[in-house]
């Protein structure tokens, strides 16, 4: 029996589930963007600024003091929750208690643990489009069927509410969104969110948000949370992070806020996933809570004077990019109006190789998102200076 041979193909071992999910394709530009010498990186959204002083050095006071050699509570440590529950009220306006609260792994393992929890096979899910990609993966990996609804581009990629009420059917089961955007920068308005809780509480839906830049924002937009609505309360999780507001991606600390009733279901797929939340990096998120926001404050200012900047240059390119100014986050996602624009993927791989800029393809955030690259301006001006001179050339010499 040993010896025999197995006739199956090498795709029949992989899950239907995961085979319709494509290659990640910020990951691909990062794996290519290796192969060129002296890249000029826009398509990551990683921060380069390094974690404030204050919260490593609460991690290696954790370490020293032998805090973080076995695992801590699934839900997290509860001095942590306690300081995220004053921290929601504070900042969020959302009324909450420690049993509320799950620490997660980033807020993607957050993500993905609710969407396990709440998402049964064939449940539609609708997301506004272009979307984070990986929420999508998330919908399918959960056997459920993503709905991309196409926000209002042309009114700067705002949710396009009555697209949403015709997306609806008797399968549909939650609504999940990013805000501000991934990719687009948009700060969805209070407003319209007002109406998706109304389409939620109409239909009996969940909502599952994603407010991993709710601190940057620009313009006079503000972040609103959906969960601070009162009725909404048994029908929202909110999903939030460390790794963005604190730069502190490699951590891998984040957190979400739901109803009581829910967080021992969200808990039951959360342990598979990760058992708790790295508590070296807890000790560090407690620090980052307890102590001084200047350096919040000082990575916003950085992200409004690169977004400037990155708009000005843009401006100058203007026969190859048409843009709107993203309100939030510190992404953007210009429309490439290039002819050779209309394959976003082969764009962004002919700019990196011939002129050595790195950018993400728009159709990685779904097919609304063809015809569009995403650039992250979460890096130092010189970057940004040195990307679209580059740009500049390449485009003058074509």
């Amino acid at each position: 029996m040993i010896g025999r041979k197995n006739n199956m193909k090498d795709h029949e071992r992989v899950s239907k589930r995961v085979r319709q999910i494509q290659k990640s394709a910020i990951h691909e530009m990062t794996r290519l963007s290796k192969q060129v010498k002296d890249v000029s990186f826009l398509s990551w959204a990683k921060p380069t600024s390094d974690t404030p002083a204050h919260i490593k050095e609460a991690a290696i006071s954790a370490i020293k003091n032998g805090l973080v050699g076995g695992y801590s509570e699934t839900s997290g440590l509860l001095v942590l929750r306690q300081e995220i529950v004053k921290k929601l009220m504070r900042d969020n306006n959302i009324e909450a208690n420690t049993s509320e609260i799950l620490v997660t792994v980033g807020a993607i393992e957050g993500l993905s643990a609710a969407v396990m929890a709440l998402i049964d096979p064939g449940d539609e899910v609708i997301l506004p489009s272009p979307t984070y990609s990986t929420h999508i993966r998330q919908v399918i990996i959960a056997s459920g069927k993503p709905i991309l609804v196409p926000t209002i581009e042309e009114q700067g990629f705002i949710l396009d509410i009555e697209g949403i009420k015709k997306a609806i059917t008797p399968k549909t089961k939650a609504i999940f969104y990013c805000s501000p955007s991934n990719p687009t920068g948009t700060v969805f308005p209070e407003q319209q969110l007002h109406q998706v809780a109304e389409i939620a509480l109409q239909n009996n839906l969940m909502v599952i948000t994603d407010e991993a830049y709710e601190y940057f924002t620009y313009d006079n937009h503000k972040h609103f949370s959906i969960a601070s609505i009162p009725e909404m309360r048994n029908n929202v999780v909110s999903c939030f992070t460390f790794t963005k507001t604190y730069a502190m991606t490699g951590w891998r600390i984040g957190y979400l806020h739901a109803a009581q009733e829910l967080i021992p279901q969200i808990t039951k797929a959360h342990i598979p996933f990760a058992i708790c939340a790295p508590v070296v990096s807890q000790y560090a998120a407690l620090a980052a809570l307890k102590g001084t926001k200047d350096c919040v404050a000082k990575f916003r200012e950085h992200y409004l004077s690169t977004r400037n900047l990155m708009c000005d240059r843009l401006d100058k390119v203007g026969s190859i990019f048409e843009y709107t100014k993203p309100g939030g986050s510190y992404l953007m996602f210009p429309k490439i109006i290039a002819p050779e624009g209309k394959d976003s993927v082969s764009f962004c791989k002919k700019l990196l190789m011939e002129a050595k800029v790195s950018t993400t393809p728009g159709i990685a955030f779904g097919p609304t998102g063809e015809g569009h690259l995403r650039l992250s301006f979460c890096v130092s001006e010189d970057m940004i200076n040195k990307a679209f001179d580059r740009i500049e050339d390449y485009f003058g010499n074509c």
